[in-house]
């Protein structure tokens, strides 16, 4: 199947359910390999890319889903999420005024009716899918969701609430059926909604946009559909899975909300790392959670600082012998303003210094090279194969070569969307 982006700009705006604030998006076609970026232009165009290294703590965004990128973030986007997931829409770019998504009638109907009313194009250019070969799992409490192999997105998912209205249910769907469960609203019980507004929560939520539910019924609303409840859950994952991206997979729901949805795109994630991993050579049973470094971590072991730290996060790492790494290049970055400011490009040379900061953790977060630095002496074998540009993550793979006592070797690659954009081999110096 090709890639899709839209035909024409569509303009949406209404109020967010939680923050209660007038808010605007505006959605564009985007080229092939853009994906799906939030540009907020009421923060200095601040840019988001919406994928799995972007979500936000479901700690610090209860109840619906959060990306982010610095100090940016973008709340409640799984139902426009799940739009562009059932409308296989790959590439568009999303500009925002506002912090959180327009919530509308409480369900993805709006955002999927006005995607078909602008149209879809395809593209000339294959998406590329999530493939799971192995089970994965994610767990809280009772509630389980579960992924299996399977040759397309099929979702499982089985709903019980204490409550004689809601109750106990169950459904079974692919996104190719004629379906109408895009339509169903968020909901909550009424012994819920005065806590959640203590919560600072559902600020911006009616009696037309959440299903309140009481033991009676529906309070001053109706049902669309005997089973809404449940589609609206189905649909909240939906829009949490395309996080990951095209995917395709059997996935077993019981109970799942947002919180149980992000740490199975965690899960993901750290699958398709131990995927490319696997591809390398790299024995993949050494995946573990404290091989990841946050930015304060990162600047523990390199001198970096503003505006020339270019590694945001490492996922993977092996001491002395491998590091994966990770960078979002935004519009904000500093270069942008003097390299082909008429069309953004990265210069190649800073894609090389980024590589080589991966390096240097690689080598320097060794017992032995602790609080030395690593002087980049030569590259050799330089490529690059693409451009990049505002809304591409980097992600660097660095494999270690020789590493003796006072100098070092590695052998680095950098991926876009799981394609080479540079490659090189680099020599470092390391010094007291």
């Amino acid at each position: 199947m090709n890639q899709h982006t839209i035909k024409s700009k569509l303009l949406l705006e209404g109020v967010g359910l939680h923050t209660g604030e007038k808010t605007k998006i505006e959605l564009l076609p985007a080229p092939v390999n853009t994906g799906i970026i939030f540009l907020r232009q009421d923060n200095q165009s601040s840019l988001i890319k919406a994928d799995v290294y972007s979500v936000l703590d479901t700690n610090k965004f209860p109840r619906r889903t959060a990306i982010g990128a610095g100090s940016t973030y973008v709340q409640t986007v799984e139902h426009l999420m799940a739009a562009l997931h059932i409308l296989s829409i790959d590439n568009v770019q999303i500009n925002m005024w506002g912090e959180e998504i327009p919530g509308l009638d409480g369900s993805a109907k709006d955002f999927v009716e006005g995607i078909k009313k602008v149209g879809i194009c395809e593209q000339d250019e294959l998406r590329e899918y999530v493939v799971v070969k192995e089970p994965l799992w994610a767990q809280e409490g009772d509630c389980r969701i579960v992924v299996l192999p399977s040759p397309e997105l099929r979702i499982s998912y089985g709903l019980a609430y204490d409550n004689s209205l809601i109750g106990s249910t169950y459904m079974d769907l692919t996104l190719d059926e004629d379906n109408n469960f895009y339509q169903a609203r968020t909901f909550c019980l009424q012994e819920e909604a005065q806590a959640l507004l203590d919560m600072g929560l559902g600020k911006g939520s009616n009696h037309k946009n959440t299903l309140v539910v009481s033991e009676k019924g529906v309070v001053e609303n109706s049902l669309r559909f005997p089973d809404e409840f449940i589609k609206h859950k189905v649909l909240d994952l939906i829009g949490d899975l395309y996080l990951a991206g095209p995917i395709k997979a059997h996935i077993i729901a019981i109970k799942s909300g947002h919180s149980l949805n992000i740490k199975l795109l965690q899960k993901i994630r750290k699958y398709q790392q131990k995927s490319r991993r696997a591809g390398v050579g790299l024995p993949t049973s050494t995946i573990c959670d404290e091989s990841e470094l946050n930015i304060e971590e990162i600047m523990q072991i390199l001198p970096h600082r503003f505006p020339f730290l270019l590694v945001d996060r490492i996922t993977y790492l092996e001491k002395g012998k491998k590091a994966i790494g990770i960078k979002n290049v935004t519009m904000n970055e500093h270069f942008f303003q003097g390299h082909f400011p008429g069309r953004p490009v990265m210069p190649g040379v800073l894609m090389v210094e980024a590589m080589a900061q991966v390096g240097g953790i690689v080598m320097l977060a060794c017992e032995e090279h602790r609080g030395k630095l690593a002087y980049f002496m030569a590259a050799n074998n330089i490529k690059f194969r693409k451009t990049v540009e505002p809304g591409d993550q980097l992600v660097f793979e660095v494999v270690a070569g020789k590493v003796r006592k006072k100098t070092g070797k590695v052998y680095a690659k950098t991926f876009v969307n799981d394609k080479v954009v540079a490659e090189g081999e680099l020599m470092f110096a390391i010094v007291e």
